[in-house]
This record gives C-alpha cells, sequence and structure tokens, in this order.
C-alpha cells in the first residue's frame, strides 16, 4: 500500500508518521512506499527510511499535484493548511493554500481517474471553523456551515469538494472536522486559537503565557493523540457506513477556559497559574466569538471516532506524550 501525507512536517502529520511507524499494520494493510510531503522538510522516523520519501514543495503550485499523483497512492492524507490566525491576515495566502491546493489535489486524482481506474481513499482534515453564529447551544452535524473567517470559509469549500468528487467515485474521502487541539506541543504559532494551548504548555515548563479572552470563554477541544486517532479511524473505517454526508465533526470536551486553568491548578499548583498574565487582544476576542462551543457529535461517535472528556485527561495526555511523564 502507497501513503500519502500532506502536511507531514506539521503537528498531526509528525504524530501521524510517528504512530505508523511504531504500529506498521495500524492503516490495515502493509506500507510498501510512504511519501512525507510539506513546505517543509518532513523528518522521517528511523523505521521507516526504507520506504519513506519526503518532499519539500508547495502543493499550490501550478502542476505539482499532478505529479505527486501520478504516483497513484492507495490513501491520502491532506493535513496541510496554514492556520486560522494566518489565513485571516494574509487573504491570498490562505486561499492559495487552504484552497487551491486542495482542489488541484482533487482534480489530480480526478485526471488520473480518467485514464483507468483508480479510487483512493482520501482524508481531509476540516475544521469546527466551518460553522458560525448564531449558534444553537448544542451544535449538530447538521447545521448550516456559515463560516465567520476566510479559514473557515476555505475549509467549507473543501468539504463541499470532497463531498462531490466523492459522490461522483472520482475518490473516497471523508473529512475530519478537528476541534482545537490541545495541548499542542512546540512553539506558538499563528493560529488565533493558540492561546488554548499556550496557558498549559507554558506553565507547565515554568514559562509565563499570554491569555488574550476571558476566563468565560467556551470552546471545543481534543488531544494530539486523539487527533491522530481520528485520522487513523478514518482512514480504515467502511466509508459505506458514512453515506453521502462525508464530513464528520468529531468528538470532543466543550470547557471554559477557567476550566483549563483548574485543571492545570489541580496538575501543577497555584505556581504554575500564576504563570498566565491576562492580557486582552480584541483581534483575537472577536475571532474566538465567532466560534462555536459545544457540539453533538453522535453520529461520529457512533461510528468508532473517540476522545477525552475532561481535561484532566488532555492536560496528561500532554505531560505523557510531551514531557516524559514529568512537569516543572
Amino acid at each position: 500500500m502507497h501513503v500519502m501525507i500532506l502536511g507531514a512536517a506539521g503537528m498531526i502529520g509528525r504524530k501521524l508518521v510517528e504512530r505508523i511507524a511504531r504500529e506498521p499494520s495500524v492503516l490495515s494493510g502493509a506500507i510498501s512506499r510512504l511519501t512525507l510531503i510539506d513546505a517543509f522538510q518532513p523528518p522521517v522516523p528511523e523505521a521507516l527510511q526504507a520506504v519513506s520519501t519526503a518532499l519539500t514543495i508547495d502543493l499550490a503550485q501550478a502542476g505539482v499535484a499532478d505529479k505527486l499523483i501520478e504516483t497513484r497512492p492507495d490513501m491520502i492524507f491532506h493535513l496541510a493548511a496554514i492556520v486560522s490566525g494566518e489565513a485571516e491576515a494574509d487573504f491570498d495566502k490562505g486561499y492559495s493554500v487552504n484552497l487551491d491546493g486542495t482542489r488541484a489535489l482533487f482534480d489530480a486524482i480526478r485526471q488520473q481517474s480518467l485514464k483507468s481506474t483508480y479510487v483512493p481513499r482520501v482524508v481531509f482534515a476540516s475544521s469546527i471553523a466551518v460553522f458560525g453564529t448564531p449558534f444553537p447551544e448544542v451544535i449538530p452535524d447538521e447545521f448550516f456551515a456559515t463560516p465567520l473567517t476566510s479559514y473557515g470559509t476555505q475549509k467549507a469549500i473543501a468539504e463541499l469538494l470532497l463531498a462531490d468528487y466523492s459522490r461522483r467515485g472520482i475518490f473516497d474521502g471523508i473529512g475530519i472536522r478537528l476541534p482545537t487541539i490541545c495541548v499542542r506541543p512546540g512553539a506558538p504559532n499563528k493560529a488565533a486559537s493558540g492561546f488554548f494551548s499556550n496557558i498549559l504548555r507554558e506553565p507547565l515548563v515554568g514559562k509565563e503565557a499570554v491569555l488574550p479572552v476571558s476566563e468565560n470563554v467556551r470552546h471545543w477541544f481534543a488531544s494530539p493523540r486523539s487527533a491522530v486517532g481520528f485520522f487513523v479511524h478514518a482512514a480504515t473505517i467502511d466509508t459505506a457506513k458514512i453515506g453521502p454526508r462525508r464530513n464528520l465533526t468529531m468528538p470532543g470536551l466543550s470547557a471554559l477556559v477557567g476550566e483549563e486553568i483548574e485543571a492545570l491548578r489541580r496538575v501543577a499548583g497555584d505556581k504554575a497559574v500564576a504563570l498566565i498574565k491576562r492580557e486582552a487582544d480584541p483581534v483575537i476576542e472577536r475571532i474566538v466569538a465567532g466560534w462555536p462551543t459545544q457540539f453533538d457529535a453522535s453520529r461520529a461517535s457512533a461510528l468508532g471516532f473517540k476522545a477525552e472528556t475532561n481535561f484532566d485527561q488532555i492536560l496528561q495526555v500532554h505531560i505523557e506524550d510531551e514531557l516524559g511523564g514529568r512537569i516543572a
């Protein structure tokens, strides 16, 4: 089986590759070829060196997607994107990366399918940012997509494309609407949602973090470990069980920022909480105000997707996976 991962240098992409390295049969078949692609050099675990090719390219550039799909990968994970804050700040780049690159990929698959039978599984990283206010208290899968950011709009358009190309039998697609992933490892990025992780990750290692919104902000969360689990399950699920509505809102945890902070207090004490500095940011407040807060993800749950149920679990995942089981 030839597996291709676009966005393999990103946080979830790296963790997905690491999962494959630890569990070679996790995608329900032996991997004979693994192609890792990103705008930055994707790392390749030693266990996968013999079957892997790592490429540094821009999917949105003319002809790139066609050359990639000429190799006819059996399974494609499309995780490549620029994050919400950057997509909002740079209109052209957001549409180029998040929409044009996706359309080029999907149509490259279509061109291959016209030559001879070719129907790969495509797993696409979407986002709960496809939804916009006003919201009901709990948002069902059937709620209409009216995004209030450019990032959400780009993801919503890609969801429609994925459903249409799947309906026409061009590929077998499934879109994964990710919750905000927390706690993200590494340095802060340009995502508007980055502070949700920053106020936990930095204090756990004795560093200050800035909270730009009220503690009463509520949001929808899952850990990086759960996110990788979503993609692995999506890659192996019988899509006949999903039907024509190919984009699924993933299970998660609805929690207040204040509940995040109290979980941090339980795990690391008052000293860690004191490292959180309140500095209001009107731009971040405006973006976050248009985001959903709680979902009915019963459809995805019934299909076998799973996530954490409290913030103590999310913190424990971060401590185990990123801090070697220890905190400062």
